[in-house]
C-alpha cells in the first residue's frame, strides 16, 4: 500500500516504540536491525516466518508470524511495507488509534537524520554499489553504518549501526522513495526507465532522477557513470546546477576510467586511472562488467570522502558478494547452483554474461521468474531476447507481488521472445515442476542459474537436493 510521508520526520531515538508491519522484508529489516543498534524498542510482524525474524528477535525486537491487530501492542509508530494490503488488521489498527503511520522511507531517513549520508540510487546496481562502497569503507576503518537491500557476504546482515558519521544508504525509486532522503553525496549507476506502475511514464522516471538531484546538500558530491546515458544526461545536469560532480567509465570522458579489463572464472581485474594519471589496479571475486563499473562508483565515492586508494582498493578486493546477487548455492554431481535478483532486461543481460564467465566449457542452464504483472507487459518481449544468451531455459509464471494477474501477462509472454530453438525453451507454470526439469536438463560441468525477484530463490536448494539424490550421489 502506499502510505503518505509525513511533513515532519523527528529522528529515530524520538519515535517511541517502532512496529514494522512486513519487517522480514529486505527494507524493512534493515532499518529495524539499525534502530535496534541504537536503543529504539522495536516489534514487527510477517507472513512467514524466517532466519530475519529470528535474528531480529535475537537482538530485542518482538517479531510475530502473521498479522493481528494486538500485535501492535503500545506502539507509537508503525511503519509499513509497500508489498502490504490496505486491509491489513495491523495497519487498520493503527490508524483507528490515530498512531504515526509511515512508509519505508520516512523510517530510514528518521535514521539517516544525523548521519553524513551517501545514498546509492540507480535503476541497476543499487544493491551491489551500496554493498561494494560498505565494504571498503570498513576496510578503511571508517566504521560507517549502512543499509542494504541485501546480506552482505562479509557481515551477514544488511544494515548496522555503525560508529562513525558516515552512512551509506541504498536509495530506492521504485516507490519514490530516494525524494525523502536529505544525502551529503549520491552515487547514481544508471537511469533506464524501470518500475512504470509507480511513475507512469519514462519521462516521469528520469524527472524523479533530476528531483533527487535536488535533494543533495549543496556542498556534497555526485558520482554518476556515464557509460549509461540517462546517468551521464543527469551528471550534465548536476554540473548545470553547480554541484561537484565525479564520472566513472569507461569512457575517455570520464573522470575516473576503468581500462584493460580481464574476466577470469569468477573474478574480473581493471586499471585505474584518473585526472592525474593512473592509480592502480583492482581484482574482485565477482564477474561481470556491469561489477565492473559497480566496484569503480564505489571506488569514486571512498575517494572523493578523502580515503586512500589502496585502501580502497583492498576493501574492494575482499567483497565477497550479498545475497541474492550472483549467489553461489553450492554443487553436486558437478552441477554449479547459483541463485541472482535480475529482473529487468539490462540486469538480466548482465547477470547472464557474468554466469558464462563461471560456467567456462559448461552449459548455462536458466530458469527464470518475471517479477510484477506491469513490469511483464511493458518489457516481457526485452526479457525474453536477454534470456537468449543461455543454452537451456525455463520461464516460471510471474511473480505478482503487490498486483493482480492479468489475462496473457505470464510466463510464457516471455518465453515466446526467447530466441532459441523451442525444444530448449521451456515454459512451467507450476513452480514445483521446476526442480526436477532443471535436474533433467543439467550435465555435469553445467552452470543452473535461478533468476529474478521473487521466491524463484528458494528452488536452488531443492535442485541441489534431487541432485545429491540421483544414483551414484551422496545425499
Amino acid at each position: 500500500m502506499r502510505v503518505p510521508i509525513p511533513e515532519s520526520i523527528p529522528p529515530a531515538e524520538e519515535l517511541g516504540r517502532v512496529h514494522f508491519v512486513g519487517i522480514g522484508g529486505a527494507g524493512l529489516s534493515g532499518i529495524a536491525r539499525v534502530m535496534l543498534g541504537r536503543g529504539v524498542a522495536v516489534s514487527g510482524s510477517d507472513g512467514k516466518a524466517s532466519a530475519t525474524l529470528d535474528a531480529l528477535a535475537a537482538l530485542g525486537a518482538r517479531v510475530h508470524v502473521g498479522h493481528a491487530a494486538s500485535q501492535v501492542g503500545d506502539a507509537d509508530t508503525v511503519v509499513v511495507s509497500t508489498a502490504v494490503r490496505e486491509d491489513n488488521p495491523e495497519v487498520v489498527e493503527a490508524l483507528a488509534r490515530g498512531l504515526r503511520v509511515w512508509p519505508r522511507s520516512a523510517a530510514l531517513q528518521s535514521v539517516l537524520a544525523d548521519r553524513r549520508v551517501v545514498a546509492v540510487a540507480g535503476t541497476h546496481g543499487k544493491t551491489t554499489t551500496t554493498s561494494l562502497l560498505t565494504v571498503a569503507l570498513l576496510a578503511c576503518g571508517a566504521h560507517p553504518s549502512y543499509a542494504i537491500g541485501g546480506d552482505l557476504t562479509a557481515t551477514g546482515v544488511n544494515a548496522a549501526a555503525g560508529s562513525g558519521d558516515l552512512f551509506v544508504a541504498e536509495a530506492d525509486e521504485s516507490d519514490g522513495a530516494f525524494l525523502v532522503y536529505t544525502p551529503h553525496a549520491a552515487v547514481v549507476t544508471n537511469v533506464e526507465a524501470d518500475h512504470l506502475d509507480n511513475w507512469g511514464t519514462e519521462e516521469a522516471y528520469h524527472q524523479a532522477f533530476r528531483d533527487f538531484l535536488a535533494r543533495l546538500d549543496p556542498d556534497g558530491f555526485l558520482v554518476a557513470c556515464v557509460d549509461d546515458l540517462g546517468a551521464a544526461a543527469l551528471a550534465g545536469e548536476a554540473r548545470s546546477r553547480g554541484l561537484r560532480v565525479l564520472t566513472v567509465g569507461e569512457s575517455a570522458e570520464a573522470d575516473l576510467r576503468a581500462s584493460s579489463l580481464v574476466f577470469e572464472g569468477s573474478t574480473s581485474s581493471f586499471d585505474v586511472a584518473g585526472p592525474d594519471g593512473p592509480l592502480g589496479r583492482v581484482t574482485l571475486q565477482i564477474p561481470g562488467r556491469h561489477y565492473v563499473l559497480d566496484a569503480l562508483c564505489a571506488l569514486a565515492a571512498g575517494l572523493e570522502l578523502g580515503f586512500a586508494f589502496d585502501e580502497l582498493a583492498a576493501g574492494l578486493s575482499s567483497y565477497t558478494g550479498t545475497r541474492r546477487r550472483m549467489e553461489r548455492k553450492g554443487e553436486v554431481a558437478g552441477v554449479r547452483v547459483y541463485d541472482s535478483y535480475a529482473h529487468h532486461p539490462k540486469e538480466i543481460a548482465g547477470d547472464l554474461q557474468a554466469a558464462r564467465a563461471l560456467a567456462g566449457e559448461g552449459r548455462l542452464v536458466v530458469a527464470y521468474q518475471p517479477h510484477l504483472v506491469s513490469r511483464t507487459r511493458l518489457f516481457g518481449a526485452q526479457m525474453g531476447e536477454a534470456l537468449g544468451a543461455a543454452d537451456e531455459v525455463v520461464v516460471l509464471d510471474v511473480y505478482l507481488a503487490r498486483e493482480d494477474p492479468e489475462p496473457g501477462v505470464d510466463g510464457a509472454l516471455v518465453a515466446r521472445h526467447v530466441p532459441l530453438p523451442p525444444d530448449r525453451v521451456h515454459v512451467a507454470p507450476d513452480r514445483s515442476a521446476v526442480p526436477p526439469l532443471l535436474v533433467s536438463l543439467a550435465r555435469p560441468g553445467d552452470l543452473v542459474l535461478t533468476l529474478g525477484a521473487g521466491d524463484v530463490t528458494e528452488l536452488g536448494p531443492e535442485v541441489l537436493r534431487l541432485l545429491s539424490a540421483l544414483p551414484g550421489e551422496e545425499g
